[in-house]
């Protein structure tokens, strides 16, 4: 049952309050969008906080967060912190204090969908806002707009019905009088990705624009998508081809057009999806979409014949620029593939491409029409393995990247890490298996090929001269988007559980705050009675062991929030190292846990982590005593008893396979706990 629980008198005083600023004429006061406002740059003008007093930045008021996702950024507006996490639940916060002014659950686990759009991605990472209507999306497909000043829903929408697998858990966007909202689910099973937009004040369904052409057998609903026929082979529709929009888009209000960044194929080999090759659009593309009439305007494909994980759903970010002695309307992102890009937002022209991260995947970016020389290796062609740079999660992934007006440089948490790609044995008769199990389309990489341990850093790219400027090296792998501010600053959350700043101009650490928390999430910036805060929402999850392992059950989520002058402090953390657990009555089959292992590899290892060992995401299957009880173990694996928090119900599986899982996670606690001395 959906609740809403407000302060009504104190909500609806802050809420009508007005934007405060900085100064009289100074810069808004507010965080109204992913991004921060409509050009989505995660900046903020605001310059109280600068590098000369920023060592005088103090915790202001915290907030502990109850659920079992947090990898998500606020809003404020007018004086009010709003926010979604685990489930869509919805926040309300007096952005000055912390004081919780009202709540509101979707209920997204009572939702007959949930079972199954539960068992792929995390949480949500964003709302939006418009109007006095926040808009929520959930992870079973549907749109909330909810009473910014009471925390009750407005309207409600399912945005799903044309995609059976899809699940969504990045942030609706506002777009003029519109709200679009996509989904996920391209890793999973046969998925045809579509945007639809939706009237802000009604939910009325305005229109629907599909990402892939479907089976032309039945017709094309566009001209783009008849156009995009052309460039697929074989019966592509029966796989319903990807192009998930998952998360990145941006609204340009100088064209009153939405550029929606594309998602990858489905499966990702391409020999197996269009087995003759082609461009395969509109994957992995930028396209530009007309939101009056929800008409295609114009696309650039990054990665043509993309035969990886390679899609665009990385931050669309616009600015006015001058490149080459001219000022240009651009619109910049950093994907997946380690190439920084910029386009004509006007006419979706290629300006340039240069390299963020190492890469191997392309041996050029053609500096005239913007085509990649694909290396011809990448494709794994004839059952030959390649080493590629970036791996899947890419040189940079949805942790947000930030652009400086003052400094027009880019600032992107960037990833260095490698994966084999190769055919798998059966590449021309390949199946997959229903359940919304991961079905890339790969086989098994050789066991003499391993990638070195991946490495991070933080880039500071130059936008009008397509180079890096510099970068400084970063811990772990995984760290948190990026803001950059007019007091010279970057702020970002590393998983070592620091909130730091750094000088805009050349990296230098100026500030760090011991969160107690990794940080994947953006901060924020608003002002609330002329005086700057700073906000970010701790919390981490990998499917990767992190140093320090933050535990799922032990990590303490929270709203950090921090001022000039703050001298808030927060409660001692110590963690337990928790025992694996085992019970030695219990003798391992092999043959079951290799099924086991089977199941888990495709279906458990991207929350609870690869080898089973768990990087915050989800519980660590090894300690938890759940598995020991096969009932148990099936009520939650099986029934979703656990679906509240998080867990989706794998009704597919037969007793059988769930036994083989309980013997591989019991064979795997046995061959990971610390030897006895």
């Amino acid at each position: 049952m959906s609740t809403a629980v407000a302060i009504l008198a104190l909500a609806s005083g802050l809420v009508a309050c007005g934007a405060d600023s900085a100064a009289p004429g100074g810069p808004t006061a507010n965080w109204s969008s992913f991004g921060g406002d409509d050009k989505e740059q995660h900046y903020s003008a605001l310059d109280q906080i600068s590098a000369d007093n920023v060592g005088k930045l103090g915790l202001a008021w915290s907030y502990d967060i109850d659920t079992y996702d947090s990898y998500t950024q606020p809003l404020a507006i007018d004086g009010v912190l709003y926010f979604a996490v685990g489930l869509s639940v919805v926040h309300a916060l007096d952005a000055k204090t912390g004081k919780l002014l009202w709540q509101y659950d979707p209920d997204v686990a009572s939702q007959p969908e949930a079972k199954w759009r539960m068992r792929a991605g995390w949480g949500t990472r964003g709302i939006a806002y418009k109007d006095g209507l926040i808009y929520t999306a959930t992870r079973e497909g549907r749109l909330i707009a909810v009473d910014a000043k009471t925390g009750k829903p407005r309207w409600s929408v399912q945005t799903l019905d044309e995609a059976e697998n899809g699940y969504i858990t990045g942030p609706p966007w506002v777009a003029g009088d519109k709200i679009v909202v996509g989904f996920g689910g391209a890793d999973y099973s046969p998925t045809r990705g579509y945007v639809t937009a939706y009237d802000a004040k009604t939910g009325k369904k305005a229109w629907r624009w599909f990402v892939v052409p479907g089976d032309p057998a039945k017709g094309f609903e566009n001209k783009a998508m008849e156009a995009a026929a052309k460039t697929w082979t074989g019966e592509w529709w029966k796989f319903g081809g990807g192009g998930t929009v998952w998360h990145a888009m941006a609204y340009d209000a100088k064209y009153d057009r939405i550029y929606l960044g594309t998602g990858n194929g489905w499966p990702w080999n391409q020999k197996i999806r269009s087995p003759g090759g082609g461009d395969n659009l509109y994957l992995a593309s930028i396209v530009a979409i007309d939101v009056k009439t929800g008409e295609y305007a114009w696309h650039y494909q990054v990665n043509p014949e993309n035969s990886h994980d390679f899609n665009d759903a990385m931050d669309i970010e616009l600015a006015d620029i001058e490149i080459g002695g001219k000022m240009r309307s651009v619109l910049m992102h950093a994907p997946k593939n380690g190439f920084f890009y910029a386009l004509d937002r006007e006419t979706g022209k290629f300006i340039s491409a240069g390299e963020f991260a190492k890469q191997n995947w392309a041996k050029r970016i053609d500096p005239v029409t913007g085509r990649p020389e694909i290396n011809p290796e990448a494709q794994y062609p004839n059952g030959k393995p390649f080493m590629m740079y970036p791996f899947p999660n890419g040189a940079h992934g949805v942790q947000a990247m930030a652009f400086s007006p003052k400094t027009n440089l880019s600032y992107i948490p960037v990833m260095e890490g490698g994966r084999v790609f190769v055919d798998p044995a059966n590449v021309k008769d390949w199946t997959y298996k229903p359940g919304m199990m991961v079905n890339t389309g790969l086989g098994a990489p050789p066991a003499n090929l391993v990638p070195p341990a991946a490495v991070s850093k933080l880039v500071a790219f130059d936008v009008a001269n397509n180079k890096v400027a510099w970068s400084v090296p970063q811990p772990g792998v995984f760290n948190g988007g990026i803001m950059a501010t007019g007091g010279g600053l970057l702020f970002q959350g590393t998983n070592d559980g620091n909130f730091n700043a750094y000088s805009a101009t050349d990296g230098r650490k100026l500030w760090s705050f011991p969160a107690q928390n990794g940080i994947l999430s953006a901060p924020i910036s608003y002002t609330v009675g002329g005086k700057q805060y700073v906000s970010v929402i701790t919390g981490f999850r990998s499917s990767f062991p992190n140093v320090p392992n933050w535990d799922y059950r032990q990590q303490q989520r929270r709203v950090l929030t921090f001022a000039i002058g703050g001298t808030k402090a927060l409660p001692k953390f110590e963690p337990v190292d928790e025992p694996i657990q085992d019970d030695p009555a219990f003798t391992v089959d092999v043959a079951k846990a290799k099924v086991g292992a089977g199941i888990y590899n495709s279906s458990c290892v991207i929350c609870h982590g690869a080898g089973m060992m768990a990087g915050g995401a989800a519980p660590d299957l090894r300690k938890s005593a759940v598995p020991l009880d096969a009932e148990t173990f099936k009520s939650v694996v099986h029934d979703g008893a656990l679906m509240a928090r998080g867990m989706g119900a794998f009704e597919q599986l037969s007793d059988a396979d769930l036994e083989g899982l309980r013997h591989y996670i019991r064979q795997r606690a046995r061959e990971t706990a610390p030897k006895a001395n």
